[in-house]
């Protein structure tokens, strides 16, 4: 009998890995032996039928290559395994790791003898199982293995239940159960009410059973055998043996993985993150590495793919993920093509849409044909491969590549259907994540080719932008910018942003960015802009109700602002924007009060504007909403924060813009971005001149003479003609059509531009005169000789100007 210390012993010696040798000796028999010839280069020139049968391998595929390919851990040029010994007769034995066609290593005695073969040197080499014991030495190496080495628990109990003997199995068994062996020798409750049993009845007992283990809750199963012990016919105690299955219940597995897959894959609408989550689940519940192809179509937003693959179709790697740290498998790196052989399975599973699963040895054809793979699979080990075709809604995606070497299992039917569930449901997410990026990436082309791409070169002001969409998951916003030259040498400086996120907000911002544009060209009043667009918006809003039933409704937020270089000033007005930050050269930063004017789309409600005084070489900077409050902070801190960044205006406009974007924005921000910095320029005194023309006729040449003059004093003499031509029908016009004082004021810009203003509101309008009329020619004459014209109004009446280009001078 064993005791407790026995037990201990045991578990000891178990645990450091220390096993009893047993002495053994047998025969070779060479006639059933399996025998192959390698010649002088280590290539295989012989292969018999028995090395087929005990291998698998035909003749035609071993013939004429290495044999160290059969090996499992032999590499290099040498024709013979490492490791053999001295043997009678000139023969070298050992025991070898061989490759069966399968995949699966084989462990068999080798025997081999050098030959000469016409003056070169050969070797005959004989394999078959390894070496037979005797019988009495077979009997006591199978008692000991199966109390020693066993994975089942055996015991023998006395008359009064106490273990007496008990191999480290079951002390582990026992172990894993109650958490420790009572230090008695008990057995645990269910072994003692089984060995119980058996001491009453006198006959054997088996029990099943499903217990949850300590460990991470799965499932074991537990089968426990009992039958008397009897020496000459007196029962003296109980044999024991107990089977602990480690494993759960694979229906119970598939189902698990399956609900933790649920869980786990399509967190986001992010494809890169989709298809990563997909390999977290399969390594290593499933596979040792796994890789994820998709085709280019389904990377590249705005290609859609086809429910048809074709053979010129493009695989890049999306993501792999390898039980190694170091990923030795890895043959693509992340985002390059995937070069498959035409003969590959991904090839075939990618054109047919079947699963494809084989074993992995180094005469697979389609992997000689790729050196590299062949390398680094075969020797890594890798023994089987599957491929699953990743698709959904009818449309191919990609393949899915799964590859074991670390688990020794290949891929069986089930693993298949378990693989196949999980891909199917994860195809689902991926077209999800693939067409989200789609429709972003059409909003966000949409948004940006709705933007200005270049700003205008003017004298008012220089200007810088950025503009930043949100990430993918919040989606491209409405935020806009625009500078917009108007009359006068000012600039309309104007940022807004759409309510909501996607196409539509996108397609809004654009109709917006038009109609402001449309009614900046009208030369309207801030207040009255905003107030014109308001309606505007109030009438597209309801046209969008109308159509979606309620479910998309437009609004929007806007800035906006004409600055002037003659008079230095702002003249602003918001609707429910965030107002503009002013920094001086020689004060703090400023950020004037602007009356909140509400969000556009309500309707019906004033806005309000102001003039602020804007010395020459400060920045205006107008933003949206997304910059101060970007990465959920307080709005104070954004302020500070954006007061910093534009600290020191002298400094370049680029690099007032980065200097925004680090300091106040994360790396992914939530929201879409849009700022427009301008530093101020003004117009000097000796480019602007100004008269009072009295109301008569004669004071039409005297105007033309002052205006002569002038431009004789700027040196452009070469455009007086034209000039002094619009002079005179302008003030001609105000004289005949209009009241009050009259005014004209030239400025040299980048082009000459005419000014007459007088207190009457009436708009001009140019008209085509018959034949027989005398008038109504002068605004067409002065359309035909500048290069624009309009009309704007002011506090005591109105203003009709027009430019004319100035030649430029070699």
């Amino acid at each position: 009998m064993r005791s407790r210390t026995q037990i201990e012993t045991g578990r000891a010696m178990h645990d450091r890995g220390e096993t009893r040798q047993v002495p053994h000796r047998g025969t070779f028999d060479i006639s059933a032996a399996a025998l192959l010839i390698v010649d002088s280069r280590g290539k295989i020139s012989y292969w018999s039928d028995a090395a087929q049968q005990l291998l698998g391998h035909t003749s035609s595929e071993v013939l004429g290559h290495p044999a160290n390919l059969l090996l499992v851990h032999e590499a290099g040029p040498s024709a013979l395994p490492s490791g053999l010994r001295q043997a009678e007769r000139g023969w070298l034995e050992g025991v070898i790791h061989a490759l069966h066609s399968g995949g699966q290593p084989l462990r068999l005695a080798v025997r081999t003898l050098e030959l000469d073969c016409d003056g070169a040197s050969a070797w005959l080499v004989a394999m078959q199982d390894p070496i037979s014991l005797h019988a009495s030495e077979f009997r006591a190496a199978a008692a000991q293995c199966l109390l020693e080495e066993s994975s089942f628990g055996v015991a023998a109990l006395s008359s009064d239940l106490t273990f007496q003997w008990a191999n480290v199995a079951l002390a582990e068994m026992e172990d894993m159960h109650e958490g420790k062996m009572s230090t008695e020798g008990k057995p645990s409750p269910a072994v003692l009410c089984q060995a119980e049993k058996v001491l009453k009845t006198g006959c054997s007992a088996t029990t099943v059973e499903s217990v949850e283990s300590l460990q991470q809750g799965r499932c074991r199963v537990k089968v426990r055998s009992s039958f008397p012990l009897r020496v000459e016919g007196s029962l003296l105690g109980v044999c024991h043996t107990e089977l602990d299955i480690p494993g759960e219940d694979p229906a119970r597995h598939r189902l698990s993985l399956l609900n933790e897959a649920s869980e786990r894959i399509g967190t986001t609408l992010d494809l890169e993150r989709t298809v990563h989550e997909l390999a977290e689940v399969l390594v290593p519940c499933l596979a040792d590495f796994v890789a994820v192809d998709l085709l280019d179509s389904v990377q590249m937003p705005l290609d859609a793919p086809t429910g048809s693959v074709q053979t010129s179709d493009i695989l890049c790697r999306a993501t792999h993920l390898s039980i190694k740290e170091d990923h030795p498998e890895v043959v693509i790196r992340i985002g390059a093509p995937a070069h498959y052989p035409e003969e590959s399975p991904q090839r075939r599973c990618l054109l047919t849409g079947k699963p494809i699963r084989e074993a992995i040895t180094p005469f697979t054809p389609w992997l000689v044909k790729d050196p590299l793979r062949w390398c680094r699979l075969v020797r890594l080990g890798v023994h089987t491969h599957l491929t699953v075709p990743l698709r959904a809604r009818g449309v191919g995606m990609g393949v899915v590549t799964l590859m074991r070497w670390e688990n020794p299992h290949p891929f069986d039917e089930d693993d298949l259907l378990l693989v196949e569930e999980l891909i199917s449901r994860a195809a689902i997410c991926v077209d999800n994540a693939r067409r989200y990026a789609r429709q972003q990436q059409a909003a966000l082309t949409l948004q940006t080719s709705l933007l200005p791409h270049e700003l205008p070169d003017l004298s008012a002001a220089d200007f810088a932008h950025r503009y930043l969409p949100a990430d993918a998951e919040t989606g491209v916003g409405g935020d806009w910018f625009d500078v917009i030259p108007l009359s006068g040498a000012r600039v309309a400086l104007v940022v807004g942003d759409v309510v909501g996120h996607g196409i539509h907000a996108a397609a809004s911002m654009g109709r917006l960015r038009a109609a402001v544009q449309t009614l900046a060209d009208l030369e309207l009043p801030p207040d009255e802009l905003l107030a014109k667009v308001d309606d505007y918006v109030v009438r597209i809003s309801d046209e969008a109700d109308a159509a979606t039933n309620g479910e998309l409704i437009v609004g929007a937020t806007c800035l906006y602002g004409v600055y002037d270089p003659i008079e230095r000033t702002l003249v602003a007005a918001r609707a429910g924007h965030p107002g503009p930050a002013i920094a001086h050269l020689n004060d703090p930063v400023e950020f004037p009060e602007i009356p909140a004017g509400p969000p556009l789309g309500l309707g019906g409600l004033p806005f309000e504007s102001t003039t602020i005084q804007v010395p020459e070489g400060s920045i205006i900077a107008l933003y949206t909403d997304g910059l101060i409050e970007a990465a959920a902070r307080d709005v104070d801190i954004g302020y500070e924060r954006l007061c910093f960044a534009l600290a020191h205006p002298d400094r370049p406009l680029e690099e007032i813009c980065d200097t925004m974007i680090s300091a106040l924005l994360p790396d992914r921000p939530f929201d879409d971005v849009a700022f427009l910095i301008a530093r101020t320029r003004s117009l000097s005194s000796d480019c602007v001149v100004s008269w009072d023309i009295p109301g008569d006729y004669p004071s039409v040449h005297a105007a033309r003479e002052k205006a002569a003059h002038q431009l004789e004093i700027w040196h452009m003499a070469e455009i007086s003609f034209v000039a002094e031509l619009i002079v005179s029908e302008l003030v001609t016009n105000a004289i005949r059509h209009a009241t009050g004082p009259i005014s004209l004021r030239l400025i040299h810009d980048r082009t000459l531009i005419c000014e007459v203003s007088d207190a009457s509101s009436t708009s001009p309008r140019m008209r085509r005169a018959t034949t027989t009329e005398e008038g109504g020619r002068g605004l067409f004459l002065i359309a035909q000789l500048s290069q624009r014209w309009g009309a704007r109004y002011t506090p005591l009446g109105k203003t009709i100007w027009a430019e004319v280009a100035i030649p430029v001078r070699d």
